[in-house]
């Protein structure tokens, strides 16, 4: 009989009779069977979270740091069972695996270092005469009880990325974990009871959609953090009213491969970039343009290189490319690249399927129109083009719904700060895939594909409201 897990709420362990089996994405069977919170569930968790927030809103910087610091310690201690547990759910390749835990490690620490300096400032306010002898300074407070939804690409540090600035603030949260891969977030939750997180300050919690909505709905959540599909997210936002909402989405990347570039190091990068995970991260290399000056050698090569990469189990440390994380997600590929083909596209490399695998693909010819291109593909499918002007790439990658993270090969200053200047994107990456992400800088999209930014500061920031305090030192 599979392992049973449950809900983790108030700082105790709550099971259901209504369970739902974990699948395997690349053996098929079953991980586990997890508890599906009811609405009961879910209010015992928010008032869990709201009372916790009476504590945790005056918790001192050095209570905050120790606590943070020690959760990141715990997940180094615990690496082999998060490691473990990520594949077996997320058929996640174990290299990326091993690099999603030291960034969770990087996350948390992070927010134990911004717990120590997250302050306000001194403003001068004595700038008109009738203000003369008064002192003002700031100070940013926790709004409240923080709601979060993450997803199943990063089942590890994309919660950590809303539990460290949440506890860094002295805010609580409840958190959804994705349906496809909730497991590794308990073995979380007991790293942060063990760390002295104070019961109830983080509630987490296996939710159906109809369930899980009360998070944008509730309003005794102050603040709604949800990385997701744009589709899904952009409907919650709508339903949120007052509360503010971060929101990080869905990409379509692009990627531009100038003349210049260190060619082995682009390949390598565009490859990784287009395909490591299957393809099944957010900010993924899915539109490469290539110099029309070095296409006709660029492009063969960069297949080659793909077809070089190793498909297969994702506990063999060499695998890059593992299982899609359901049918589902492999039948949505196979029909957009039939779509494609059918309209004229054609494949230069891969394309076949074996169950949840499909072979990382390479095509051309595709219309702009089509999903391939125009839609987050969210698998291992690169669409590469041509350019012979470098401003024409920089418009062809802008013209997308989407925006988060651009690629730019070039070593030519001026072609970079002409992209920089010009793409309409959350950051644009010089000489590395647009997938580069270090866990402290602002992270987000524009468009199609977000409202505000990630990375712990920044989301402290999001988490908290700035007051100010006056003094008329005068009187």
């Amino acid at each position: 009989m599979a392992r049973r897990f449950d809900n983790w709420i108030g700082g105790e362990w709550v099971g259901s009779e209504e369970r739902e089996p974990i699948l395997d994405p690349f053996t098929g069977e079953v991980v586990g069977e997890m508890a599906l919170a009811s609405d009961a569930d879910l209010d015992r968790a928010i008032e869990a979270a709201v009372d916790a927030f009476e504590l945790t809103r005056g918790l001192s910087a050095y209570e905050r740091e120790r606590m943070l610091r020690g959760v990141a310690e715990r997940i180094e201690k615990r690496r082999d069972e998060l490691a473990e547990r990520m594949i077996a759910e997320a058929g996640k390749p174990r290299q990326y695996v091993e690099g999603e835990i030291t960034r969770a490690v990087s996350t948390f620490t992070l927010g134990a270092e911004e717990a120590k300096r997250f302050g306000g400032e001194v403003i001068p306010v004595d700038i008109m005469e009738r203000s003369q002898g008064y002192v003002s300074l700031t100070k940013r407070f926790p709004r409240g009880p923080v709601a979060a939804i993450s997803p199943f690409n990063f089942p590890l540090n994309l919660i950590a990325h809303k539990v460290s600035p949440a506890l860094a603030t002295g805010s609580t949260v409840v958190l959804k974990p994705p349906m496809q891969a909730p497991l590794t977030s308990l073995i979380l939750a007991d790293i942060l009871a063990d760390a002295g997180v104070p019961h109830g300050a983080v509630n987490i919690l296996h939710m159906v959609p109809d369930v899980a909505e009360r998070l944008a709905t509730d309003e005794r959540f102050t603040m709604l953090t949800f990385t997701g599909s744009d589709t899904v997210g952009w409907m919650l936002k709508g339903k949120a009213g007052r509360k503010p909402v971060l929101l990080e989405l869905g990409g379509n990347a692009g990627m531009i491969v100038h003349r210049d570039c260190d060619w082995d190091w682009s390949l390598e990068r565009a490859a990784i970039g287009g395909f490591a995970f299957a393809g099944q991260v957010c900010i993924k290399v899915q539109r490469l343009y290539v110099d029309d000056v070095i296409a006709d050698e660029w492009i063969p090569a960069f297949v080659d290189r793909v077809d070089g990469l190793r498909m297969g189990d994702p506990r063999d440390p060499g695998t890059v490319v593992g299982p899609l994380i359901d049918d589902a997600a492999a039948d949505r590929v196979e029909e957009w690249l039939s779509e494609a083909v059918d309209g004229g596209a054609r494949i230069l490399g891969g394309g076949d399927r074996d169950g949840r695998f499909i072979r990382p693909t390479v095509v051309t010819d595709v219309d702009p129109a089509m999903k391939l291109s125009c839609r987050e593909v969210f698998g291992p499918v690169v669409v590469v083009d041509r350019y012979r002007d470098f401003a024409e790439a920089v418009h062809a990658v802008d013209a997308s719904e989407y925006g988060i993270h651009a690629g730019v090969f070039t070593h030519d200053l001026r072609r970079i700060a002409y992209a920089f200047h010009h793409l309409e994107v959350g950051g644009v990456i010089v000489n590395d895939a647009p997938m580069f992400r270090v866990d402290n800088f602002p992270y987000g999209g524009v468009k199609k594909s977000g409202l505000g930014r990630e990375g712990v500061r920044y989301a402290m920031e999001a988490m908290t409201e700035p007051r100010i305090l006056v003094l008329d030192l005068d009187h």
